[in-house]
């Protein structure tokens, strides 16, 4: 993609959602051109269905949340990356928010995203759990998928704007993953 195109194309992005934020997922796509400082043909030459945009919308976000594993990795301890990284699923679940009506709306352009999500998701977070189980900060028995689905579930509330209950409670279940020597009997 040219540099111009990318630009219109982040513009775009940023600006849907913005505007979904706002207005809903059914604001006019031509107030998302407006507020990305484009023409609505630039906007449809992109994304020719409302879909394609929410879609990009999701797999951007997915992308820089499994990225972030690696730079977590690389900046903290073990253990530290890993409570930090599922802190961040909860931020990424309260930002969904507003695209939860076509998310959930049964439209088929949506079947691969829960795959997608899950496909990013599950091994940058096997890596996160193996090395804080490698340095001894958390058990070793913990399936990523298992703990993947529970963090999600667990941060279902900031999609209905209590992000600091999520918070709590992805932090509680991460704290539960910590090794603990077991008390002699």
């Amino acid at each position: 993609m040219r540099a111009d195109a990318r630009r219109n194309f982040d513009a775009l992005l940023q600006a849907a959602m913005a505007v979904f934020s706002e207005l809903g997922v059914d604001a006019p796509m031509r107030t998302i051109a407006d507020r990305a400082g484009v023409g609505v043909g630039t906007l449809y030459r992109h994304f020719p269905e409302r879909s394609d945009l929410i879609k990009a919308l999701i797999k951007r976000d997915v992308l820089a949340q499994a990225d972030a594993a690696a730079a977590y990795a690389e900046e903290l301890e073990p253990a530290e990356a890993l409570a930090k990284w599922m802190t961040r699923l909860v931020d990424f679940i309260s930002t969904k928010k507003a695209l939860g009506p076509a998310l959930h709306s049964g439209d088929p352009a949506y079947q691969a995203l829960p795959e997608f999500v899950l496909g990013q998701f599950t091994p940058v977070l096997r890596r996160l759990l193996d090395a804080a189980a490698a340095s001894g900060a958390i058990r070793n028995d913990v399936n990523a998928s298992d703990l993947l689905n529970a963090g999600l579930r667990l941060a279902t509330p900031a999609s209905d704007g209590d992000t600091e209950q999520a918070r709590r409670m992805v932090s509680l279940l991460t704290d539960g993953l910590r090794h603990r020597p077991n008390p002699k009997s």
